[in-house]
């Protein structure tokens, strides 16, 4: 009785875990691990009960592949495999063997199986570390800024006046002569940021004048025969062979001087500038002070002997203290 209560026992298990397959070609296998909604039929290994030859072969489980990772939807294929053919099989330790082995060559962790195509892999992928920063271009120190401009004085005007005393029939200096000579100075010197003579500060010259007088009194047809610093000695002799700086000695005083055909005062104070040696004794730019003490001496004579143009004139100014 208990022989046949053990195969009756067998003879069940064996029915039915077959009776599920006829007229069908077992479980869905063709489903896509990558569908949320599918799933695997999984079996468990068989389990052999010591002291007996029946098989007890757990119900199926579902298992939902959705978002597993490949390798274990093929070991869930290769363990619903191994339980069909221990079903199969007589319930003896070699059936295990079978079974345990099959589940051992699906399984990743023992042997590589190369991922089917068409499922999805997560693969992680290190992020690779932020370049540094570029460093921030140096700033350009500002440009200083530029010196401000000097604010230039202003005219005071000229100033001054002569007696227009003549000598041999020379014409001497002029108030008008001083006057468009002192005009025309300040009016330099403000262009070019210098401060001006106080207008009263301009005189005459009696000295100087004489000098231009003796230069004027040579009687050579020559206005410039006789033209110079103190010194100076005539360019021909007369018709004698006598040299008139040598035959009448200079008088009057020394001065920075010009002249020549149609020259004022004014365009003799533009000369003066326009010559550095001139400008540095007459103008002095480099005194940038205070100009209250400071004073102007001019003269200027016009024509000559024997019969110079009127036009033709002769000036001498230096700078002095009042």
């Amino acid at each position: 009785m208990k022989r046949f209560a053990v195969f009756t026992t067998v003879f069940t298990v064996v029915l039915g875990l077959l009776l599920p397959s006829v007229g069908s070609s077992g479980p869905e296998r063709s489903a896509s691990p990558s569908s949320p909604s599918s799933t695997a039929t999984v079996f468990a290994s068989a389990i052999v009960i010591p002291g007996s030859a029946s098989v007890w072969a757990p119900t199926a489980v579902g298992i939902s592949t959705s978002g597993v990772a490949t390798n274990d939807v093929t070991v869930a294929n290769a363990v619903a495999s191994a339980a069909v053919s221990s079903a199969a099989a007589p319930a003896t330790g070699a059936a295990a063997a079978t079974v345990d082995s099959t589940v051992q060559a699906g399984n990743p962790a023992r042997n590589s199986v190369p991922a089917p195509t068409g499922v999805a892999r997560t693969v992680a992928v290190a992020k690779p570390a932020p370049a540094p920063a570029a460093p921030a271009a140096p700033v350009a120190p500002a440009a200083p800024a530029a010196p401000a401009a000097p604010v230039c004085p202003s005219s005071t005007g000229g100033g001054g006046s002569a007696p227009g005393a003549s000598e041999s029939g020379v014409g001497g200096t002029t108030s008008a002569d001083i006057r468009s000579f002192s005009v025309a100075l300040n009016a330099i010197r403000v262009a070019n940021c210098l401060q001006p003579v106080p207008a009263a500060n301009f005189r005459y010259d009696s000295c100087m004048e004489q000098r231009l007088f003796w230069m004027a009194e040579d009687p050579s047809t020559n206005p410039g025969n006789t033209w110079g610093h103190t010194g100076v000695r005539s360019l021909a002799p007369d018709a004698n062979g006598v040299y008139y700086s040598d035959a009448v000695a200079a008088k009057g005083c020394d001065g920075n001087l010009a002249g020549g055909s149609g020259n004022t005062g004014a365009t003799v104070a533009q000369k003066w500038w326009d010559s550095l040696p001139h400008r540095a004794s007459l103008y002095r730019p480099t005194v940038t002070g205070s100009m209250a003490g400071v004073c102007i001496y001019f003269a200027m004579t016009h024509g000559g002997v024997p019969n110079e143009s009127p036009g033709f004139t002769r000036a001498a100014a230096r700078w002095g203290g009042c």
